[in-house]
């Protein structure tokens, strides 16, 4: 069997599991299908995935955001634009000699176990559409999933033009429309306050509402809130503390006319917007109940009230999706994927995702942590337990989640930043203990 790992994907999870696969000498190919790396963060990927707009920041401020050895640029802003993300994930790959490790243009098309063990890897190299099989000890997927547009279903039909946010870059061409968001997650809400600088009305909808929370706190970025010592504390009292300070600050956003959600901030994923509760307060954006009814060139909502609209815009968020593997081996249920410490499937050896995650804080540094832990697990210093306490530990999650969290199929990856790393890090040192107990026996 050959000793080299496939990584699928040259995005940030994709780039830091090369970079950590090739310090510790494990040979490997890194199969990316665009022509460069970045994946979400380079605009107009010609992978035909990335989910990046012209105005796009970072929603978390970029010390958290960076890789743990490799700090962004000093002068760059707390809240990078994306084209500055992309700058430094390029000087990421040049400082480690990364772009000599990546095969572009070449397209996973499937993996399946090999007879023995590990797996078989289909590549289709994009511009010649030839086909190439290689078998590999191991598999990392580092695909993303911002990438398989989620749309609902609403009664009715629509006369006008519709797009998922994946395709948005700019306010061109809706300028005197009336344009609809539907969603009311960090895209939404972006898109929404872009768009109302040009349309003619703006309207946001939303099933159950959302805490609305500012990119600075009392001068602070919101996220430097959360601490690894304000981590320990109950979720709920993280909750309460962070909604009075957010009121002491700036008020409470229904006087923005922005209807509080009946849900504690930590029972959803934040959604970050300074400009949002000015634009509601002026009439620019107004906020809109479900959809109930497409009725051709209207739109009628869940309180009754009927709206004139020109374009919609579904913000509704992504499938997880995995097109090179067969259901049999993984399957993704209501985006919901059973993995041990958020890394391992159950019953599938050598395969291992890094940064299917979605975070209160940013991906990058737990996707380098996740490469790390695999790192030790592909070269035998730590080892996996029985597939019995994986399988406690991924119930406990998910039930966990449940309690938590309101029910949406946004909410089944979600993990808390410091809690998170402490997490890999408590399981790196029991793995290195059952690898020295097995070595032993």
């Amino acid at each position: 069997m050959s000793e080299k790992v496939c990584i699928i994907g040259a995005g940030a999870s994709g780039m830091t599991s090369a970079k950590t696969l090739k310090e510790q000498g494990i040979p490997f190919d890194c199969f990316e299908m665009g022509s460069d790396i970045g994946g979400n963060w380079r605009y107009n990927n010609d992978n035909g995935r990335s989910a990046a707009y012209d105005s796009l920041t970072i929603d978390t401020s970029k010390d958290r955001m960076q890789f743990s050895d490799f700090p962004m640029p000093a002068d760059y802003p707390i809240f990078p634009h994306h084209s500055q993300i992309l700058r430094y994930f390029e000087a990421y790959v040049a400082h480690f000699g990364l772009r000599p490790c990546i095969t572009f243009r070449t397209q996973v098309m499937h993996v399946t176990p090999a007879a023995d063990r590990g797996f078989i890897v289909t590549t289709r190299q994009v511009d010649s559409g030839q086909e190439q099989t290689g078998q590999y000890r191991a598999v990392l997927v580092c695909n993303g999933h911002h990438w398989h547009p989620k749309l609902p279903h609403f009664p009715g039909d629509f006369y006008g033009e519709t797009a998922h946010s994946r395709s948005y870059r700019n306010p061109q061409g809706l300028a005197d429309l009336n344009v609809l968001v539907v969603g009311i997650g960090n895209s939404g809400v972006d898109i929404a306050c872009e768009t109302a600088s040009v349309a003619r009305q703006v309207y946001l909808s939303t099933r159950r509402g959302a805490h609305v929370l500012p990119r600075f706190l009392w001068g602070r970025p919101i996220d430097k809130f959360v601490t690894p010592f304000s981590s320990r504390l109950p979720t709920y009292l993280q909750s309460f503390l962070l909604e009075k300070l957010i009121q002491l600050d700036r008020g409470d956003q229904t006087k923005f006319g922005i209807p509080k959600p009946d849900f504690r901030i930590s029972a959803t994923h934040g959604t970050v917007s300074t400009e949002l509760p000015e634009l509601v307060q002026n009439g620019r954006v107004r906020i809109k109940p479900n959809v109930s009814e497409l009725r051709g060139e209207q739109v009628c909502f869940a309180d009754g009230s009927l709206e004139n609209i020109d374009v919609i815009i579904y913000a509704t968020g992504y499938q997880i999706t995995f097109p090179f593997f067969d259901q049999h081996l993984i399957n993704v249920t209501n985006n919901a994927i059973p993995l041990y410490h958020r890394v391992v499937p159950l019953g599938v050896p050598d395969l291992y995702f890094i940064g299917l995650l979605q975070p209160l804080g940013p991906i990058m540094p737990l996707a380098e942590l996740q490469a790390k832990w695999v790192a030790l697990l592909l070269t035998g210093q730590a080892a996996l337990p029985d597939r019995a306490t994986m399988a406690a530990e991924v119930a406990a999650y998910q039930a966990a989640l449940r309690k938590r969290y309101v029910n949406s199929t946004r909410h089944t990856i979600q993990v808390d930043l410091f809690p998170y790393i402490r997490e890999l890090e408590k399981e790196m040192a029991d793995g290195r203990g059952r690898a020295s107990r097995a070595f032993l026996a």
